[in-house]
């Protein structure tokens, strides 16, 4: 790779800067060239400037939704403290256990065309238009069908007030078909700085208006209220910056072409929310509200945290790996690199977060809220490596399997569901316990599948995870006993932070780890050119 120097003759303008070359032929040899921060290179390999290209592409996707993402976790974490702790276990309670009629609408009115488009090679505006008036006439239908069932769900619970409540709840899967056609342009075009920005600033005004309906006291009505605010005002800003708008065409021929693919994504989406959801039915129907209030805020941080690894892997995972979807050993070159990326971030945050989480919960929102400690530890443990399953789940997509995708997942599901039918005699904590224990043995049927289709072996994928692991464990248990004898719980949370997040940089630096030091010149290179601007 040589560095093109200027000379004499021919100018030509790169960005800001203009070049002078003796050789004006060097631009018409069929040679390319590209700027790496401030060099420029020529290169005679297209491939080269290409793996060069989605480098950079991945780099700033995680960059983008890393930063998008911790931005919401930031603005979450402090209206989520001021909610949790005006409102009660109860009022948390009554919004779980409407979850699992939203989130089925909702997976029924996405019906695996948005994942169906992201994977097609080429799309047209008919293809976009069909699967809106499909998605949007869908989410209409259910809601008329749930409005008129609303009754019989507050039956069920034998809560009057989730007849109201259900009504109003409901209304975010309607504005979220309308949107979903404009989130897919540009998620298939790597916007993640616009999407970012987008869910941000729509969370804040959600928020802000959420806590002003709490301060005049409407409890679980300002939750619900707020979801609905979120998702409307998201879809309105997508569509704005897409800048794409449907026709009065109703010609739904293209998704006979996409249905194959997505009905088994529908399906598999349908098992996974019932059960994702299948332990607020259970305490809803069985144990008390509280109970659902507690569960839902002990999932709700383990959630907060694991979505700023998962937005950042998710945003960048399928257009990368569908762009070498051609080129297996390219493609598990990005996987890889994915993985070490996932483990790096991901062991210390969510094992952090189950280290230190009683003090957290206490110091955030309370000591009411202590029940839902055990909840938070547990679901660390499984987030800590779920963006596993968030790449071996894309990578399938992008293979064109959603048959495998369909039967691993309703194979995991109905093997949690029957852990915890057998183990509901034992109480919660051991119901819990086992539904995530399954989730790791989800995993190997995944990488299985993985495995068979890009060569990826078991190994190597330990050899990428392990290292980071063990490192948390020993920053962990070296920090635990440094502060044995710490008894103020704001100056242990702080310690706990401190030495662990100090240890974990310096062994990383004194081991030398790719990942790393890749992380720190990018951010380097980001805040110069930042400077430079």
């Amino acid at each position: 790779m040589q560095p093109i120097y200027a000379i004499l003759w021919t100018e030509i303008s790169i960005g800001t800067k203009i070049y002078l070359y003796r050789d004006e032929n060097l631009f018409t040899s069929g040679r390319k060239f590209i700027c790496i921060g401030t060099e420029i290179y020529l290169y005679q390999d297209e491939n080269l400037m290409a793996e060069t290209t989605l480098k950079q592409k991945t780099a700033k996707g995680l960059f983008w939704g890393g930063f998008g993402s911790a931005a919401q976790q930031v603005i979450g974490l402090g209206f989520g403290i001021y909610f949790a702790r005006m409102l009660t276990p109860s009022d948390y309670g009554m919004i779980g256990l409407l979850s699992i009629f939203s989130g089925i609408a909702g997976t029924l009115v996405n019906a695996g065309f948005s994942t169906a488009l992201i994977n097609r090679r080429n799309v047209t505006h008919r293809d976009y238009n069909a699967v809106f008036w499909f998605s949007f006439s869908m989410s209409l239908f259910l809601y008329i069908v749930l409005f008129f069932a609303s009754p019989l769900i507050a039956a069920f619970f034998k809560k009057p007030e989730l007849t109201a409540l259900s009504r109003v709840m409901f209304l975010s899967f309607c504005f979220g078909g309308a949107g979903m056609v404009s989130y897919t342009i540009l998620f298939r075009q790597l916007k993640t700085k616009q999407l970012a920005t987008i869910e941000a600033t729509s969370l804040l005004v959600a928020c802000f208006i959420g806590m002003t309906l709490v301060m005049n006291g409407f409890t679980y009505w300002a939750i619900a209220i707020q979801s609905i605010i979120y998702i409307s005002l998201a879809v309105v800003l997508r569509m704005i910056v897409a800048r794409w708008t449907p026709t009065l065409h109703f010609d739904f021929s293209p998704l006979k072409e996409m249905l194959p693919f997505s009905v088994k994504l529908l399906f598999t989406g349908i098992f996974a929310q019932i059960n994702a959801n299948v332990f607020s039915v259970l305490l809803g129907k069985f144990y008390s509200i509280t109970d659902v209030g507690n569960y839902s805020q002990g999932q709700k941080w383990m959630s907060m945290g694991h979505a700023f690894i998962n937005t950042m892997i998710s945003y960048v995972t399928q257009p990368v790996l569908a762009q070498v979807n051609d080129e297996r050993n390219r493609q598990i070159k990005v996987l890889r690199k994915l993985i070490r990326f996932g483990a790096f971030v991901s062991f210390p945050m969510m094992l952090g977060l189950a280290f230190a989480g009683r003090e957290f919960i206490v110091i955030a929102i309370g000591e009411k809220w202590l029940p839902a400690v055990p909840f938070l530890q547990l679901f660390c443990v499984w987030g800590a490596a779920g963006f596993l399953w968030t790449l071996y789940t894309n990578l399938i997509c992008t293979q064109g399997k959603s048959n495998i995708h369909m039967y691993v997942s309703i194979t995991v599901g109905l093997l949690q569901l029957t852990v915890v039918l057998s183990l509901y005699p034992l109480g919660i904590y051991p119901m819990v316990a086992g539904y995530i224990f399954m989730y790791f043995t989800g995993l190997l049927i995944w990488h299985y599948f993985a495995n068979k289709l890009i060569g990826l072996r078991l190994r190597e994928v330990l050899s990428d995870t392990l290292p980071y692991l063990g490192i948390s464990l020993v920053c962990f248990g070296i920090t635990r006993l440094l502060t044995a004898n710490v008894h103020n719980i704001y100056l242990l949370f702080t310690l706990k932070i401190m030495i662990s997040g100090l240890l974990y940089v310096a062994i990383l630096r004194i081991s030398k780890s790719v990942i790393f030091r890749e992380c720190v010149e990018f951010f380097n290179a980001a805040a110069k050119q930042q400077v430079g601007k």
